[in-house]
């Protein structure tokens, strides 16, 4: 552990820690930010009618749009002689969400990923190749200086020329890789063409997140990589990476409940669920400064559990993201996630980890098809066999989703690939 005082705090002890930190937040967002004044009189309540954390529920949820209403500088408690970093959400349209750092904030940051990489075997005799994308985007800076506090050899790489990152990569003896897991599949593909095996780099450990991934793909990138994938977790409204981490257990993310109050409820009802009970993962931050989030809903799909990991940490851990309650795909009635139709490509272990999933209205009729990409043995193989695999692929799907979707299996490198967030989803309709 990087700092067992607190990650493996007797539950007791931690929770009259939030509690208090809890306070102080209330208190201070109360009196500072006009929107949190606002919200919380229209529901009529005020900080001391939270008498302890079971009273969180009464306060009210904070959404990204109020970060959009606001912006940009609306939900700030300090005034900007005191921010000394800007991020700002990536991949949305119209007014983003600005999020703010104190130096007080930064160093809590630097805390949190130190923690998330010592977790995933990060020492002072670390190499980190840093490959996700530098810039308004949290992911780079955040394990960055994570990293550098562990005292590890920083490559801020970021994203791009993958030929290049490789051959840094094993010139540089790097032993941990941190970007997306789509692309870490990226770089398999371009070791393979480069004439490479994994033998030849020192790669031992790889910490992956920004995206939903599946077991299955985890075990892709282990047995290609020949390293230990670990998940990491976190979005820019919160802090960044660094909200919650996998240990080697590999039995959940233990979330940074020292910092972050989490609760999963209904994501139609909003009412809080029992622990253990999938649902939308909500967190109130108890110790940031510039921007603290009171109940923000993530939109993430999860599960929370507390008792003790067999690591010795005490903080909650939250199951792998399973997908997002607001671009979960409604089909016919049904709810799908790209990522339930990733575990049964990869589970059936016959194509390649890369897919897509184009949704489209023909009258009134929702369609789903599945593109599929395979190997070139198998791509230039009769069409017989081909003709097979998309009907064993189809009847994997009817029957795991409860769903028919059309299969159509394409050429290697035919779905694009992505240095940040893989696009899995085009959805068609006007909705």
């Amino acid at each position: 552990m990087w700092n067992p005082k607190y990650e493996a705090m007797e539950r007791d002890k931690l929770e009259k820690l939030q509690f208090l930190r809890l306070k102080q937040t209330l208190e201070k967002v109360y009196q500072l930010v006009p929107f949190y004044g606002e919200a919380f009189k229209k529901v009529g309540i005020e900080p001391g009618d939270i008498r302890s954390l079971d009273d969180l529920n009464k306060l009210p949820f904070t959404i990204k749009d109020d970060l959009r209403d606001n912006y940009p500088y609306g939900l700030f408690t300090v005034d900007l002689n005191e921010v000394v970093r800007i991020h700002s959400s990536s991949g949305t349209t119209g007014i983003p969400t600005v999020v703010g750092y104190t130096r007080s904030d930064l160093e809590l940051w630097a805390e949190l990923m130190a923690r998330t990489l010592a977790a995933g075997g990060a020492t002072s005799d670390s190499v980190v190749h840093i490959a996700y994308g530098y810039g308004l985007f949290t992911g780079g800076l955040g394990v960055h200086y994570g990293a550098e506090k562990v005292g590890a050899t920083v490559v801020p790489i970021s994203g791009g020329q993958t030929r290049r990152q490789v051959k840094m990569m094993k010139d540089l003896g790097t032993t941990l890789l941190a970007c997306t897991p789509s692309y870490a599949l990226f770089i398999v593909e371009t070791i393979e063409e480069m004439g490479l095996s994994p033998e030849e780099l020192q790669l031992k450990t790889g910490v992956f997140g920004a995206e939903p991934w599946s077991e299955n793909m985890r075990q892709v990138i282990e047995d290609k990589l020949k390293i230990k994938a670990f998940d990491i977790y976190g979005l820019s409204e919160i802090i960044g990476p660094g909200v919650s981490y996998e240990c080697p257990a590999k039995a959940g993310l233990h979330l940074n409940e020292d910092h972050f109050i989490p609760e999963i409820i209904d994501p139609v009802s909003g009412r809080v669920l029992p622990e253990g009970t999938t649902g939308e993962l909500v967190i109130t931050t108890i110790s940031k400064e510039a921007l603290p989030m009171i109940r923000y809903r993530t939109r993430d799909i999860t599960t929370l559990t507390r008792n003790k990991c067999s690591c010795g940490r005490t903080h909650a851990r939250m199951a792998k993201v399973s997908g997002r309650s607001d671009d979960m795909l409604i089909i016919r009635g049904v709810n799908v996630f790209p990522s339930q139709v990733e575990s049964i490509l990869l589970e059936m272990g016959e194509t390649a980890p890369h897919y897509q999933l184009i949704v489209d209205r023909v009258g009134s009729l929702d369609m789903l098809q599945v593109l599929v990409e395979v190997s070139d043995e198998l791509f230039s193989d009769h069409v017989r066999g081909l003709e097979k695999l998309e009907k064993k692929i189809r009847l994997e799907i009817d029957n795991t989703l409860g769903i028919s979707a059309d299969i159509k299996l394409v050429e290697p490198k035919t779905i694009p690939r992505s240095e940040g967030k893989a696009q899995r989803v085009i959805d068609r309709r006007n909705l």
